[in-house]
């Protein structure tokens, strides 16, 4: 029988985002490293603190962003799980509505400021228009806890997902792989390692881009960044285009015999056939799969 796995774009079976918040003055020096390496980020702002003489002005976000993701961070950065739900619902509109007119484009994506989440918070972002929304909280602890029990056991504790390379369940509640400070060049080195196709795998890093001026470390990123660029087995996306391609593989629509598969979407979605057929499925078409089942 064929087996048919989903691929992102390419062919390709890891995936690099970036997601950094408050839109404040280092952004300019980190989408410049960003751009060196054709790494892509996703920039969450609060459109509600711009003139507080710390941050981008609004002027200049659709040239800085240019190629990246500018996503919500909230209008003013409360810790909304404390806040009435109608000001939530004030919160994360109003911050949308600005940030759309500026970039001219639907903003769908959220970072919860002040790490704040509930499931009250995901509903409410979800009935505005949000698609998704980083949650508090990283791989690197469950990571690191994983690999002290491994050295304490016999064999392996499966704890879940022991290498923080997965992907969300709930894109309402994505949880990065790391922050920038918790060991970035080691997960680096072990996400440009992996191998196994059989597997989809996602790094994910967060950050304030003004934390690497406070600690004096551009250095990090920039060997980050060399390091995991260029690579052609990694696809380089922005929040937003993670969510949008697993949509569009997952309204795909396959024969009961998985002869043929048909994409209603404008946007490709790509396929690994018998674990050697790399096959695109183009917006719109029907593909006949049998021609790959050899």
């Amino acid at each position: 029988m064929i087996k048919i796995y989903k691929a992102f774009p390419g062919g390709k079976h890891k995936v690099l985002t970036m997601s950094y918040d408050d839109g404040k003055f280092a952004d300019r020096k980190l989408v410049d490293i960003f751009n060196k390496y054709g790494i892509k980020g996703t920039f969450n702002l609060n459109s509600g603190l711009y003139n507080d003489g710390k941050r981008i002005d609004p002027s200049e976000w659709r040239e800085l962003y240019k190629g990246h993701e500018v996503a919500a961070h909230t209008l003013t950065h409360p810790t909304i799980d404390r806040c009435p739900s109608v000001e939530i619902v004030q919160e994360l509109l109003e911050d949308r509505k600005f940030l759309e007119s500026v970039m001219g484009y639907p903003i769908r994506g959220i970072a919860y400021p002040n790490g704040s989440y509930s499931k009250r918070i995901g509903s409410i972002a979800r009935s505005i228009g949000y698609v998704y929304g980083r949650a508090v909280g990283d791989s690197y602890a469950m990571v690191h806890a994983t690999e002290l029990a491994n050295n304490d056991a016999q064999g392996p504790v499966p704890v879940g997902d022991e290498t923080g390379f997965s992907l969300p369940s709930d894109f309402m509640e994505w949880k990065a792989t790391c922050h920038h400070k918790h060991n970035l060049m080691k997960f680096g080195e072990n996400f440009k390692a992996l191998y196994k196709k059989q597997y989809l795998y996602m790094m994910y890093v967060w950050g304030h881009s003004y934390e690497f001026e406070n600690d004096n470390n551009w250095n990090l990123m920039d060997e980050f960044c060399s390091l995991i660029g260029g690579q052609d087995d990694i696809w380089y996306a922005t929040n937003i285009e993670i969510v949008d391609y697993m949509d569009v593989f997952d309204r795909l629509q396959f024969a009961a015999d998985l002869s043929f598969v048909y994409n209603p979407s404008a946007a490709s979605a790509w396929l690994i056939i018998n674990d050697t057929h790399v096959v695109e499925v183009k917006g719109g078409t029907t593909v006949d799969l049998k021609q790959y089942d050899n």
